[in-house]
């Protein structure tokens, strides 16, 4: 089969795309026929080695794939080969043939592409994890979304319509602002002036729950915009730069700061977990929600897709076609 093979820690251009063995299931373990395969932003953090996790070079990057089980290993009796399903893995996607832990392996509603299916799981699981259990946003509240045209960005704004509050998305082009409308915000503002647009947004009460997967300068801002009893969430650094909360601002305006590591969620809470992906699936069965899916490129061409999206290029998901 082909895979992407992060060889040694390093730029993203050095991953190489090569014939590896495939895989046979062992216990408790399947293994699908990849038709659709999501990129992160944090497998390019991992195939750098700036993420929390450093596993032994060289691996198989990708958290994400969806498409048809091949075989399964030992004692499993709920999925059988034939089966559509989707995969939420720590590494080893980025190939034509994938190995999953059967406990991380979900079927796939009949009208789910793999490509919808796929979005669903890192950025929505994500995004969704952040807004119900860190934030327990709630109907009628204001919920700020900076980055909002990526992919945790988008679903953001999405979960958010769909739990009923009023969305302020910030992105930092006509384009981005554009798909964040499209997917559901009520207002779309440019980084520019934010502060003063944020405080005319809210008539002065500042937003209830502040969503920042981007760090730097805009999290100052969003900081400095909290409503009393807000949280602001710290969901990633995508800018870069890790910044620094003057503290007298939570202590004067009484909100909270809330951390979302959702990968630390998924290994500790899984029924919490599990039921969240229930919730997102429903949705998107009744039509409530609908990943927007920014390009589809050839697995060969993984590299320029990571670096796109670390460059903050994608407006959506972006999917590998195996």
């Amino acid at each position: 089969m082909k895979a992407i093979i992060c060889p040694d820690y390093g730029p993203v251009s050095n991953l190489e795309y090569r014939d590896m063995p495939e895989p046979d299931p062992g216990k408790a373990e399947v293994v699908i026929s990849a038709e659709a395969i999501g990129v992160n932003y944090p497998d390019g953090l991992l195939v750098q080695g700036l993420y929390q996790m450093k596993p032994e070079t060289p691996f198989i990057p990708g958290m994400e794939a969806a498409g048809r089980i091949k075989s399964v290993g030992a004692g499993i009796t709920s999925l059988k080969p034939g089966d559509r399903v989707v995969a939420m893995i720590d590494r080893g996607a980025y190939a034509q043939q994938v190995l999953a832990p059967a406990d991380r392996v979900f079927a796939l509603p009949d009208q789910m592409t793999c490509e919808d299916a796929c979005a669903l799981m890192c950025a929505w699981g994500t995004s969704h994890h952040a807004l119900r259990q860190r934030a327990q946003l709630k109907k009628t509240e204001t919920l700020l979304v900076l980055g909002a045209a990526g992919s945790t960005g988008l679903a953001a704004v999405s979960i958010g319509k769909a739990i009923g509050a009023r969305v302020i998305a910030v992105a930092s082009s006509d384009e981005k602002r554009s798909a964040c409308l499209d997917a559901g915000a009520d207002v779309a503002l440019p980084y520019e002036g934010l502060r003063e647009a944020l405080k005319s947004e809210t008539g002065g009460k500042g937003v209830d729950v502040a969503y920042d997967p981007v760090g730097g300068p805009a999290f100052e801002v969003a900081a400095r915009a909290m409503a009393r009893n807000g949280r602001l969430l710290v969901v990633g650094f995508a800018s870069g730069e890790i910044p620094k909360l003057a503290v007298n601002l939570a202590l004067l305006k009484e909100y909270s700061l809330v951390g979302v590591f959702w990968g630390s969620f998924v290994s500790h809470e899984p029924k919490a977990y599990a039921a969240n992906n229930r919730e997102l699936f429903a949705w998107h069965s009744s039509g409530l929600i609908k990943p927007r899916i920014d390009v589809r490129r050839p697995l060969s061409e993984a590299a320029d897709a990571l670096q796109r999206i670390l460059d903050r290029g994608a407006v959506g998901k972006t999917i590998l076609i195996p």
